[in-house]
């Protein structure tokens, strides 16, 4: 499973830039192919962005060059387009209301279509991102108001979308109806955050002020906030993934601590799936939480049996697949002190192709562990998702091409255990049930996906990099 993106906005605050900056160092863990920060100041837009994290793209003089107190940025994991420079967001744009920039994490599932029609019309694409047939649609839209022009280009996009916008003298965030990616808003002084996780707003000191609502837009200026609907009723369908494994273990997503949440997981996984071992060990560090739960539900001890290097990238967004298997042997390393002779409880997030877990459970095996059993928390991944995460075709999921036990002797494992789906949703206690997308378990999609979550047409060569307009 691939990550997706998060976004940062910040409107009137002095050096916002730079809080930017700090905003996506939070949420790092979103995306690490691209960064990018647009600033506004007197009417000027400016631009930097670049492939690399947001410590490789940002220093001293290009923050200083991105002037103002408003600025939106965003850190990303392709899910559509290509990894290059022409798709790095924000987005910008000089339209007929002004100009445009624009973050966006999600995936529009009718994007394409829109293209195409758009296409015809004559519009001009920069870029292969599904983000920019959003910025098209305002610029065609014959509403006077940008707002208006807004809400009737969220109204005609399908899917997931948790954005924040950026004009000449606003800063707009919008989610969509159905809510699938998180969106908050903060307060800092006299001026406004918006975000993808409340993470964010620690780092820079920010109050918690809400979660914008599923089909919510919001308009900030000098006046205040003003609050629209998006004229689309639709059932809400947070993704339970953002639990499972992408957000952050401090942040609050969709109104529960997601480190409480996973040690939740832990405790129902021992429930579901006891086994008599010595200890209970996690793979570092998504499994962190979810481990300590088990641990402390069955009564086995919690030791670290494995240590991380920080300073290598998350496995699975890397696009790469002999990156990928590069990465696992350097990431994770046993320890063979604590493991040798002990029979080992060794909870992950998640189990989508089963090579990683493979190599995994076998370098435990090696550090003389006696007997290794894996446990997952959270339930077979049975089909892709299309609302922001882009996951392998479903023949690559080794849930629907072998049994549990034919699993269970692929990666090596003396047993293995998945969280059920009934037992997933309940350890989420303040949400009903019916308000999560759990697709990527059941295939019970929220939507009928039109493009399939595809948006892929002809690349072009435009660097739109460190630019003023």
């Amino acid at each position: 499973m691939k990550d997706e993106c998060g976004v940062f906005g910040v409107f009137g605050i002095e050096d916002a830039a730079r809080l930017a900056y700090l905003g996506l160092y939070a949420l790092q863990h979103r995306g690490e192919e691209s960064a990018g920060i647009v600033s506004l100041d007197a009417g000027h837009f400016y631009v930097v962005k670049e492939m690399g994290l947001v410590s490789d793209v940002f220093h001293e003089d290009n923050l200083s060059y991105l002037k103002g107190k408003t600025a939106i940025g965003h850190v990303r994991y392709s899910t559509t387009g290509s990894n290059n420079i022409n798709n790095i967001q924000p987005l910008y744009s000089k339209t007929a209301k002004g100009k445009l920039a624009i973050a966006h994490n999600g995936n529009l599932t009718n994007a394409f279509t829109i293209y195409k029609r758009l296409k015809e019309e004559g519009a001009l694409f920069q870029s292969t991102v599904d983000s920019e047939t959003i910025l098209h649609l305002i610029a065609r839209s014959k509403e006077k108001s940008v707002t208006a022009a807004f809400q009737k280009a969220l109204a005609e996009v399908q899917g997931a979308y948790s954005l924040v916008c950026l004009g000449e003298n606003f800063l707009m965030a919008a989610r969509d109806p159905y809510g699938f990616r998180p969106l908050v808003l903060g307060r800092l002084e006299d001026g406004y955050i918006v975000t993808s996780e409340t993470c964010a707003l620690d780092l820079i000191g920010a109050e918690y002020v809400r979660e914008i609502e599923n089909g919510e837009m919001i308009y900030i200026d000098d006046t205040g906030i003003t609050s629209f609907r998006i004229p689309v009723v639709a059932k809400p369908a947070f993704c339970v993934f953002e639990h499972v494994y992408f957000s952050r273990p401090d942040s609050l997503v969709f109104g529960e601590n997601v480190h409480l949440v996973r040690k939740e997981f832990g405790k129902t996984l021992a429930r579901e799936y006891p086994i008599d071992a010595d200890l209970v060990m996690a793979i570092p560090d998504s499994g962190n939480s979810a481990a300590l739960g088990y641990a402390q539900e069955s009564g086995i001890p919690f030791e670290i049996g494995m240590t991380r290097n920080h300073y290598v990238g998350r496995t699975f967004i890397q696009p790469n697949q002999k990156i990928r298997d590069f990465n696992v042997k350097v990431k994770l390393n046993p320890i063979s002190s604590v493991l040798k002779g002990k029979r080992v409880v060794v909870i992950d997030d998640s189990l989508v192709r089963g090579t990683t877990s493979k190599q995994r459970v076998a370098a435990i095996r090696k550090a003389g562990a006696s007997e290794v059993h894996l446990r997952i928390s959270s339930p077979p991944v049975m089909f892709p998702c299309h609302f922001g995460i882009d996951t392998p075709k479903r023949e690559k999921l080794i849930a629907t091409q072998k049994t549990l036990e034919e699993i269970r002797r692929f990666v090596g494992a003396d047993s293995l255990g998945y969280l059920s789906r009934e037992g997933m949703l309940a350890s989420i206690s303040n949400i009903k049930s019916d308000k999560f997308c759990t697709a990527c378990f059941d295939g019970n999609y929220p939507l009928k996906v039109q493009d399939k979550g595809k948006y892929t047409f002809e690349k072009r060569n435009i660097n739109l990099y460190a630019q003023k307009g």
